[in-house]
């Protein structure tokens, strides 16, 4: 597996009464959270950089506020009208 190292100092902690490991799932839900809102990663890959499962993270996206459906009116009346 490759793995990227990102290295904080402990003294640049949000609290330092939290332990780091709760720190390090947070930097990983909103990097994936930010590329996945630029476009750069797909919700799947999202998911994976924060050890989530495609859905998980897009009901997590959601609860955090990102849209996480980019359609036009247009497209949005197509996907949801009722023609026959």
């Amino acid at each position: 597996m490759n793995a990227i190292l990102l290295e904080i100092p402990a003294d640049a902690l949000p609290t330092p009464a939290d332990p780091p490991e709760l720190f390090i799932t947070e930097a990983r839900f909103l990097l994936a959270l930010k590329l996945f809102e630029l476009g750069r990663v797909s919700s799947g890959k999202a998911g994976r950089i924060c050890g989530m499962g495609r859905v998980e993270f897009l009901l997590a996206a959601s609860r955090a506020g990102t849209p996480v459906v980019n359609l036009t009116a247009d497209e949005m009346e197509g996907e949801f009208s009722w023609d026959e």
